[in-house]
This record gives C-alpha cells, sequence and structure tokens, in this order.
C-alpha cells in the first residue's frame, strides 16, 4: 500500500457586510449547524475563486477548462497547427470518436465538460498525424496531462465515466462560528435625467447581506495528486496553499468591497487521515463584546487539542499564520510557511511509492 500524506488548511476569516455567495432567491447562503442560523459559502463557489487566482499563477497550459465549447477548444489547437482546412469538422470527428455526445461546434456537450488544454493538444496532434486514429489513442489522450486543477478538483463524465477524474482536494462548505441574522439594505437610484415633473428615485431596491468570522477548511491527498501530477505535485499544493488562503469569490463585490484576508491559518500535514476541525463551532461562538475572532481561535484550539488527545496523533506537521494561533504550530508568514512545506514535501514526495 502506497504511503499517505494529507494537506489540511484550516482558516478563520472575519467577511464584513456581504453576499458572498447567494442563493436562487439573491439570499445569502445560510446553513442550520449547532442548532442555529450560520452563514454559509459554498464549496463549489470558493474552487471557482481558486481556479480564478490560479489563471494568474500558471501558464494557460498547465490549466483546464470548464466549458461545453469543446470543439472549439480543440478545433483552435488544430489550427494552431497549421491545419486550418476543415478543422472545425476535425475537431467534432475526433471528439465524437472520444466517445462524447456532440451537437454542433457552438453548443458542445449537454453538459460543462473539463478539459485542460494539454488534453486539447494531444487531439489536436492526433488529427495532425493524419493516420487512421482508433478509439483507444483518442482516449488515451483524453485521459493523458491532467491539469492542475482537474487534478485537484476532479472531473465527472456522466457520458462516458471512463474520463472520471477522482478529486485529490475537498473543499468544505465554509460557516460561520456563530448565529447570524440575515439584514436587508434599502436602495435607491437617482436618474441624472430625471424628468422636471418627476422628483423621486429612479430606482428603489434591496440587498440582502451578512457578516461573519468563517471557519473555513480544505484537504489535499498529496500522495494521490502525486500519482497524477508526479513531479508538478509540489508546485501545485504550494499554489493551491497560496489561492485558497487569499482567493475570495467575487458575489457583489462592487456593492460591498467584502475582500478580506483571514485572520489566522492553520496548516498541517498528516499520514493518517485528514480532520475537519468544524466541531469547535458546534456550539456557537458569543462575542462577549470583544468580537468572535479570538474566540473563535481559542475553540479552535481547544478542539484540535481534544481531538489529538482522544482519537488521533498530532499533525506531523503544523504551521501557523496569525499570532492567534501561535501556540499550535510554527508561526511564519503565508510566503515563509509556504516555503517551508515546499522543503518538505520534497522529501516526503520521494518517499511515496508503492
Amino acid at each position: 500500500m502506497a504511503r499517505k500524506l494529507y494537506l489540511d488548511i484550516h482558516l478563520l476569516q472575519t467577511v464584513p457586510p456581504s453576499c458572498v455567495n447567494r442563493d436562487d432567491t439573491g439570499s445569502p447562503k445560510t446553513a442550520i449547524y449547532g442548532g442555529v442560523t450560520r452563514a454559509r459559502v459554498s464549496s463549489q463557489s470558493w474552487k471557482k475563486a481558486v481556479r480564478d487566482m490560479f489563471k494568474d499563477m500558471f501558464p494557460r497550459e498547465e490549466l483546464g477548462l470548464r466549458t461545453k465549447k469543446i470543439v472549439r477548444l480543440v478545433q483552435e489547437e488544430i489550427e494552431k497547427s497549421g491545419d486550418i482546412l476543415d478543422a472545425e469538422k476535425k475537431a467534432i470527428d475526433i471528439l465524437k470518436l472520444a466517445g462524447l455526445k456532440i451537437k454542433n461546434a457552438d453548443d458542445g456537450t449537454d453538459a460543462l465538460f473539463f478539459m485542460s488544454v494539454a488534453q486539447a493538444k494531444a487531439l489536436a496532434k492526433l488529427v495532425a498525424e493524419q493516420k487512421d486514429t482508433n478509439k483507444k489513442e483518442v482516449q488515451k489522450a483524453m485521459a493523458s496531462s491532467p491539469s492542475i486543477d482537474i487534478a485537484l478538483f476532479g472531473r465527472m463524465v456522466a457520458d462516458n465515466p471512463s474520463y472520471n477524474t477522482d478529486a485529490s482536494c475537498q473543499v468544505a462548505h465554509a460557516i460561520s462560528t456563530h448565529k447570524v441574522v440575515t439584514e436587508f439594505d434599502y436602495f435607491t437610484a437617482a436618474d441624472d435625467l430625471p424628468a422636471e415633473d418627476h422628483a423621486g428615485a429612479g430606482h428603489i431596491g434591496n440587498v440582502e447581506f451578512n457578516s461573519s468570522t468563517l471557519y473555513r477548511y480544505s484537504t489535499v491527498a498529496v500522495h494521490q495528486l502525486f500519482k497524477q501530477l508526479g513531479k508538478n505535485t509540489n508546485e501545485a499544493v504550494q499554489a493551491f496553499i497560496k489561492a485558497f488562503v487569499l482567493s475570495m469569490p467575487t458575489g457583489k463585490q462592487n456593492t460591498f468591497a467584502n475582500r478580506t484576508v483571514p485572520d489566522a491559518v492553520y496548516i498541517t500535514l498528516r499520514k493518517d487521515q485528514p480532520v475537519n476541525l468544524v466541531g469547535a463551532f458546534e456550539k456557537p461562538v458569543h462575542s462577549r463584546n470583544d468580537g468572535y475572532t479570538s474566540n473563535s481561535a481559542s475553540k479552535l484550539k481547544e478542539h484540535a487539542q481534544k481531538v489529538y488527545q482522544d482519537f488521533l496523533n498530532k499533525p506531523d506537521y503544523s504551521f501557523v499564520i496569525g499570532e492567534l494561533l501561535a501556540d499550535i504550530g510554527i508561526m511564519a508568514s503565508l510566503n515563509d510557511n509556504i516555503v517551508k512545506i515546499g522543503e518538505i514535501l520534497e522529501n516526503e514526495l520521494a518517499e511515496l511509492v508503492e
């Protein structure tokens, strides 16, 4: 059995009045936990924010695109190879040979398909070779060279499960450590060119919002990621740490300018199993006139120590960003801790063999 290595990231982050992640009615998403209503930001929302941040960290060729327009993606790579004649038809033909249901070039697939740019290039290369390509070769090209984001977040293909990719990363829904109450912002907008007989507002409306101290958690199965990315694993893990810590979903960003950074970060490397410490907040934190953050940090430390005492060993390595959690890990800046984690991973990855 292969050795295992899990990277866990725990964050406490205070978000001011905002509507980071909305439901189908436009209200901030919430959840009942510990018998009270909590603010919630979905895992999908934060994973999208991480993927968006990756665009500034990696070349396009190392990332994937989630789109229905995969014909256009493959067609573009075919044309780059100099094969302009019937490039659209050739893209459709090879994708159909791959076993995907293609409606047409513009509509593409019925569902969003997560494809790496490298996989699109691999298909274009098969087309350029101008030989009788068989289905096995196409399927190999479609499964090879997963991008960093596909390896982390996985891919599910209902039309052809053989293209499914297991996610090496899990992201929990972020929830507030305390009870929240949704509030309403009634607003008016003035018409800059009003009629002379109209003195009222040009538009009125309501925006729902809340504010909270969130507990955020994610885990990466580094050993599984290593099977997919090989030598690029260390770089991918370091990039994920930075992106997960610093990213923010963009919901109602222009209205609230709510982009904050975490108040405290706790990163661990474990060789047994990942551990979500949300149980620290099953009993909602109370502010006691000094806010939620410091009390939430105390609860997190207390719960972590109890988990280690009663159920699991302490992490093999622990790192802390921010003085609120200083006594449970090596405290340093985000960048310095990422460098330290990278050095440890370099040694650990060398031992991740069957």
